[in-house]
């Protein structure tokens, strides 16, 4: 079979997906069983893949599913309990203490608290947290879920304390040709991937610095009363200070420290800095921008998540602090438990529910679920009960609306996440072709040559769609990528850091991404909608980060 053929059914699965959801429009709860049925066929009939492997892999896929799930419950749970115990109002009342401008609100809590979130804990937890946390201060839902997957793209590659890089880049590309590479320059490594981080992290500090211009301008131009991008530039003096505060300190955390910390530490350093701006009115615009009345916004801007509060409710006697400390541990408890230095890792996450060799293949699966974000978001939600003095009719309505929006994101990832483990175990097959995703890639990089760099953070972002993962994006396409840069005679650190920005940009188009957002804010049925805004973005980030790639090696 011809390396095209093979390439054109490797994407026939991802087709499928992306013509029901965003061409027909059909809501992910029917496309995604039409797309895995469709990647279960191709697998058994082209790839030769067994019944019991494909099976295996269903099963992996059902551990992910079950993580990906408890992150998002633990996420409406702790929103829903702040509005029960009343805190939601308190911290919607201090950002409009900061700024009424909702331009200005989006940069701090998606930008800047989204990103230290992304730096603390990764896989998709930003935008459970961030996008019902806008819901919750008056943000159309649509526009919520938007900006929630906007704020996945320059914090990921140092996510989750540098994971993208550590585990993604280093499994990936481990390798008897890179280590032969390596003894030939004379290089260790660890100096291998601080080039990697290094130059990932210049590239992201380039690219990202426009990202909350880009947010702003979204917002007012898809969901603003005059559909203005002039209106999201009038900020744009701002905008771009509060992406210099966090991505200056972010490069340079990257280059001197390593691939751990520049999320977290960016962020750190920059929400002082923007608030205290803001609060000084420092290059601020002379006018106030908010969206139009919520009775004028179209039907298909609303999700089902209920955070309405009754402005008639008493939150004179909790304070600011007070309302903010359950996500103010939430972001302690994150951080604390993903430090290698202290032994708390360690004891989350050494307990594990595992099936090795699942039906007898080489196909395994494990879960974690003291370490997963959503034990640490429901600590912070139990805390808030103690610390709210809430009532035990009040916590049963949180617990019991969030069950409820956590079913119809269940049955959407049952089939999702099956069918991307297909996908990717697709290379353990007997008839010895390339995996699924290798197929695409392969095809791509034989028929571009010297203009690849261009292209190369496409494959990042597609290993991220198909995966929802900046980590497994590195792990399936990090040896490939080195192995096309030495092919073509190009620095392969280079076409690696690359990989690793463009993985990064693909988390906002990921399927089971744009599922997890959406069920948070009960929005599921409009992933379609949600993908062809996020392209967008998602389009800008890998053409300038290709085209850095391009002047890098040229």
């Amino acid at each position: 079979m011809s390396s095209t053929l093979l390439a054109l059914l490797a994407f026939i699965p991802i087709l499928s997906a992306a013509v029901l959801l965003v061409g027909f429009r059909i809501p992910a709860k029917k496309a995604m069983p039409i797309s895995f049925a469709v990647t279960v066929l191709i697998a058994f009939t082209t790839w030769n893949i067994p019944a019991d492997y494909i099976l295996a892999s269903t099963i992996q896929g059902l551990f992910i599913t079950f993580d990906i799930l408890y992150i998002i419950f633990g996420a409406i749970v702790l929103l829903n309990l702040l509005k029960y115990s009343r805190a939601l109002r308190v911290i919607r009342e201090g950002f409009t203490n900061i700024s009424e401008d909702r331009r200005i609100q989006v940069i701090i809590i998606s930008w800047l608290f989204g990103s230290f979130i992304e730096g603390a804990a990764g896989f998709g937890t930003p935008a459970a947290i961030v996008a019902p946390l806008l819901v919750g201060l008056g943000f159309p839902t649509f526009c919520a879920v938007i900006i929630g997957l906007m704020v996945q793209s320059t914090a990921v590659t140092f996510g989750a304390v540098g994971t993208p890089i550590l585990v993604g880049v280093r499994g990936g590309i481990q390798s008897p040709e890179l280590t032969a590479e390596l003894a030939r320059s004379g290089m260790e490594f660890s100096e291998y991937i601080q080039l990697v981080t290094t130059n990932a992290a210049m590239m992201h500090a380039i690219t990202g610095t426009l990202m909350p211009t880009l947010m702003v301008c979204m917002m007012t131009r898809f969901f603003g009363k005059n559909k203005s991008w002039k209106e999201g530039l009038q900020v744009l003096p701002f905008t771009i200070f509060a992406g210099l505060a966090f991505t200056i300190p972010y490069f340079l955390t990257g280059l001197f420290i390593g691939p751990e910390f520049p999320s977290l530490l960016g962020s750190l350093i920059a929400i002082p800095i923007v608030v205290f701006a803001a609060k000084k009115g420092f290059l601020m615009p002379k006018n106030t921008w908010d969206f139009d009345t919520e009775k004028n916004w179209p039907k298909h801007w609303i999700g089902t998540l209920n955070v309405k509060l009754n402005s008639k409710e008493n939150t004179k006697k909790m304070s600011l602090a007070k309302a903010w400390t359950p996500y103010l541990l939430l972001a302690v408890f994150l951080v604390l438990s993903r430090l290698t230095q202290l032994p708390i890792k360690g004891w989350l996450s050494n307990v594990k529910i595992h099936w090795n060799e699942i039906l007898g293949t080489t196909i395994s699966a494990s879960s974690s679920p003291l370490y997963l974000p959503g034990t640490i978001l429901l600590l912070s939600g139990l805390i808030t009960i103690y610390l709210h003095k809430m009532k035990r009719e009040d916590v049963g309505k949180a617990f019991g609306e969030s069950t409820k929006m956590l079913l119809g994101a269940g049955f959407v990832l049952i089939f999702t996440i099956p069918m991307v483990r297909i996908y990717i175990n697709s290379g353990a097959n007997p008839v010895d072709i390339p995996g699924m995703p290798i197929a695409m890639a392969e095809w791509v990089a034989g028929n571009v040559g010297e203009v690849y760099p261009l292209f190369a953070p496409s494959i990042g972002a597609l290993g991220a769609f198909i995966a929802g993962s900046n980590t497994v994006s590195n792990l399936m396409f990090g040896l490939f990528q080195f192995g096309v840069a030495t092919k073509l005679a190009m620095p392969s650190f280079i076409i690696v850091a690359l990989q690793a920005v463009g993985a990064a940009a693909g988390n906002m188009i990921a399927i089971h991404n744009v599922v997890a957002a959406s069920a948070t804010v009960g929005f599921l049925g409009k992933e379609g909608m949600v993908l062809r805004k996020t392209i967008l973005p998602t389009l800008y980030y890998i053409l300038v980060v290709g085209i850095l790639g391009l002047i890098l090696l040229s």
